[in-house]
């Protein structure tokens, strides 16, 4: 790495060299990717390297540089394909007609992302704190509190005297409680979404009561 004027070392490119294009090439990078997410599910961040990627996925390690130019690259875009069904489910609960069916697709999907790969999704949530995604971590976050504010306006809602820390706040808690769900490998997401739930509906209605209670 190219030190920075100050002696800082720049972090390594987040970014993939170029984007497939073919079929064929579409079909190498998804290849690869699904390789790192196989070698994480099966023994963590241990033996996770490009060549073991490569080999897993049955491609050279210049073919996988063709695309990824270090392993932090691949994993960043791994961080993008295992969070674009969460995006296009938040997509759905932000067109949602109530407020009580935006929190609970909202929910649903935190839950599902969560579940869906436990493991891969639990590492992947490490490697989220380490890199530096800046917009593209954000873009979720982004996108959550946008739909709660959507749902805080909509004639269901309850009326709340500050929607935006409240939406703030409900992100923190679904996510919190998703997360620690997933460090202790729970599997039952139907009991996970219920309890959820009852947190961010008891919430919601608490901080209401306690508006009116001070006017």
């Amino acid at each position: 790495m190219t030190p920075t004027p100050r002696g800082r070392r720049r972090p390594a490119p987040l970014d993939a060299r170029k984007q497939p294009v073919q079929r064929r090439s579409t079909a190498t990078v998804d290849a690869i990717l699904e390789a790192a997410a196989r070698i994480l599910e099966h023994g963590g961040f241990t033996g996770y390297t490009t060549n073991a990627i490569a080999e897993r996925a049955g491609v050279s390690v210049g073919s996988l540089y063709q695309y990824f130019p270090n392993r932090d690259a691949l994993t960043a875009a791994l961080i993008e394909r295992e969070s674009a069904p969460l995006l296009a489910a938040l997509e759905q609960a932000a067109a949602a007609g109530s407020c009580e069916a935006a929190l609970q697709g909202l929910i649903r999907a935190s839950v599902a992302h969560q579940m869906q790969r436990p493991v891969l999704a639990r590492l992947l949530d490490f490697e989220e704190e380490r890199l530096p995604l800046g917009e593209r971590d954000a873009r979720i976050g982004d996108r959550i509190h946008a739909t709660l504010m959507r749902a805080f306006g909509l004639p269901d809602a309850p009326r709340l005297d500050d929607p935006s820390t409240a939406a703030f706040d409900v992100f923190a808690m679904v996510r919190g409680m998703v997360d620690a769900a997933g460090a202790r490998g729970e599997t039952d997401a139907a009991a996970l979404e219920a309890r959820a739930t009852r947190a961010v509906v008891g919430y919601l209605w608490h901080s209401v009561w306690s508006g009116q209670a001070q006017r």
